[in-house]
């Protein structure tokens, strides 16, 4: 096992199958994750996904500032593991997945150093766009034997939910609120290069 420069135990190290990484890829979302975690109660965290979604990135190892990333997530397809607290998630007090079907992510700057990766861009959620920074490392490439050249990034970011009028409350009697205004997001992502 390996050290997480978080000071928590992570999985081997990545591999380096590509000497360029550049290239056209596409999310393969069978082996990606677009997740959450949100304080509940004050007490402990609640940890959601969602499990339907679809990306493609531009990656220009040599300029990365022409790089670009381009995310669509079904606001629907929240996963917290409690059918109850997902059907309230779909809500207007939240997603309003009515109205708004769809989050999106269009990367508008992206700067690299050694194999980390800042990503701005705007983020929209129930129609509203704020703009987030994501830090990603990467993690390695690989060819998996199908022999697709994969990519991997991880990151995380941190934002006010209720920047995109994701409001819902309620006060603890002991101070402090039902769900925590910050969510923290989390990445982890597998990209297959497109063909040449």
């Amino acid at each position: 096992m390996v050290q997480h420069r978080h000071g928590l135990e992570e999985f081997d190290a990545g591999t380096a199958a590509l000497a360029d990484i550049s290239g056209d890829y596409t999310v393969d979302a069978a082996h990606s994750r677009f997740g959450f975690v949100v304080r509940h109660a004050m007490v402990t965290k609640v940890r959601g996904r969602f499990t339907a979604f679809s990306g493609t990135a531009h990656v220009d190892a040599v300029r990365p500032e022409r790089s670009q990333v381009d995310l669509t997530i079904d606001a629907s397809s929240v996963d917290t593991g409690s059918p109850d607290r997902d059907g309230h998630l779909r809500t207007h007090d939240f997603f309003g997945v009515e109205d708004h079907p769809t989050l999106t992510f269009s990367s508008t700057a992206v700067a690299r150093e050694a194999t980390t990766w800042t990503i701005n861009g705007g983020l929209t959620m129930k129609g509203v766009t704020r703009t987030v920074d994501l830090v990603l490392d990467e993690v390695g490439s690989a060819r998996d034997p199908s022999g697709h050249l994969r990519l991997g990034f991880e990151g995380r970011a941190t934002v006010n939910r209720s920047d995109w009028g994701l409001n819902f409350n309620a006060a603890l009697e002991t101070g402090g609120v039902l769900v925590s205004e910050r969510v923290t997001l989390e990445l982890d992502v597998s990209a297959v290069r497109d063909p040449d």
